[in-house]
């Protein structure tokens, strides 16, 4: 072993013994984070290198990149494929890669493709299908409709040869590039990760799909053994799936809510959290803690961005700083503690993400991942209008109604 491997060695030993002891008196916020995932019976992986893409071009630009180097399998699994240019790009990308002898798995969620206003359609869905690709559908919809609403599929997760994995907030959308009419750019954001951690990834995406197809995925083809560390950032991959870890994206929310001792940036697009996250953000704030919210003053949805001003408004009063975004809509969903910690995945802070559907989130232990995020928080901070006082008073009393109208149904948006 030569000297540089044994001062990685050292390094990963340190960096785990730091998250994972118990001793408060030395402990800062990502440790008890990290010791709550734990007893959560979360991995926290070791040896893994991680790439932001803070925005559609840098997602797809980077994706496409690694489809095309693939030798093995591509596996997605995603809420909606919207029937658009950049979806056509992807389909017939993937399939030239089935014809050189790759795999190509692909879940989309069939509430989120039939929600979509290009949703694919059954003779489109059979025309990718007969290219190779295999295509599913997670619980097709059927009659009566409505029983299908809960729960849903809504993760973002892509695996290339068990060498890389992407996860984040974005689906396969040509908005993610070019945004929408009447709403402007469309802001998101996705991770590209190499490591240990893409095997956690994996085994939630070989999961599901055993579920819904019976197929078992499993051996070195799929999880190959990894000879070397890709990097040295702890990831935790938090699933929560309906019925198996219900609590599990709530609690680290509130864990890293509970654990900050300096400051608290948090991103979501439909802030309407539950009454236990909101109590630990109300917490947070009395304890003296920087809180921090960015809400998106534009939508793609109605009613839940008024609960959203509702519930913003709240933890105003209360001490938290809550600002607008008005470059467009900021779909991110990300939070970072203290300079130390952050997570960016799929939830929302809403009773939806976290009582009801699929999601995943990853939690990076990275000083330099959370300080991009915090850059990107407080650059956005220069584009949005601080939320007052005066700015409530100045809203309609038609608003505020509907605004308090739709706090009392947060239980169910």
């Amino acid at each position: 072993m030569n000297i540089f491997n044994i001062y990685r060695h050292i390094v990963l030993c340190g960096l785990l013994l730091s998250l994972c002891t118990t001793d408060v008196r030395a402990q800062r916020a990502d440790s008890l984070v990290a010791h709550d995932l734990h007893a959560m019976d979360v991995n926290i992986t070791q040896g893994n290198d991680i790439r932001l893409l803070m925005n559609g071009h840098e997602k797809f630009d980077d994706l496409f990149a690694e489809i095309r180097s693939a030798t093995q399998f591509i596996h997605m699994e995603y809420f909606n494929f919207r029937n658009d240019s950049i979806n056509h790009l992807l389909i017939d990308l993937l399939a030239e890669k089935v014809q050189q002898g790759v795999e190509v798995r692909i879940m989309y969620d069939a509430f989120g493709n039939a929600s979509n206003n290009q949703p694919i359609h059954r003779q489109q869905h059979d025309s990718i299908c007969a290219l190779g690709i295999r295509l599913e559908k997670f619980d097709p919809l059927k009659f009566p409709w409505v029983n299908h609403i809960y729960p849903r599929d809504h993760r973002k997760i892509v695996v290339i040869d068990g060498r890389v994995a992407y996860t984040g907030g974005m689906n396969v959308a040509d908005y993610y590039i070019d945004g929408l009419e009447g709403i402007g750019p469309w802001r998101d954001m996705h991770m590209h990760i190499e490591g240990a951690a893409v095997d956690e990834l994996h085994k939630i995406f070989a999961t599901m799909w055993q579920e819904q197809t019976g197929e078992l995925l499993t051996g070195e083809k799929y999880f190959p053994v990894r000879t070397a560390p890709a990097g040295m950032v702890p990831i935790a991959i938090v699933d929560r799936a309906p019925h198996v870890s219900n609590r599990s994206i709530r609690q680290l929310y509130i864990s890293m809510l509970d654990h900050a001792q300096h400051h608290i940036r948090i991103i979501n697009p439909y802030f309407v959290p539950t009454t236990k996250v909101r109590r630990a953000i109300r917490r947070a704030v009395r304890r003296g803690i920087d809180v921090e919210i960015m809400l998106s003053a534009k939508s793609d949805i109605p009613l839940t961005p008024d609960a959203s001003f509702y519930v913003g408004n709240s933890l105003m009063k209360k001490g938290a700083k809550v600002w607008l975004f008005n470059g467009g809509f900021h779909h991110t969903k990300a939070m970072t503690v203290d300079g130390q910690v952050c997570t960016v995945g799929s939830a929302n802070l809403d009773s939806r993400s976290l009582r009801c559907d699929y999601e995943v989130n990853a939690v990076v232990f990275d000083s330099l991942t959370t300080a991009r995020l915090d850059t990107m928080f407080l650059d956005d901070c220069q584009n949005a209008t601080p939320m007052t006082r005066n700015y409530w008073r100045s809203k309609s009393l038609w608003r505020r109604t509907v605004a308090w109208f739709g706090n009392l149904l947060t239980p169910f948006l």
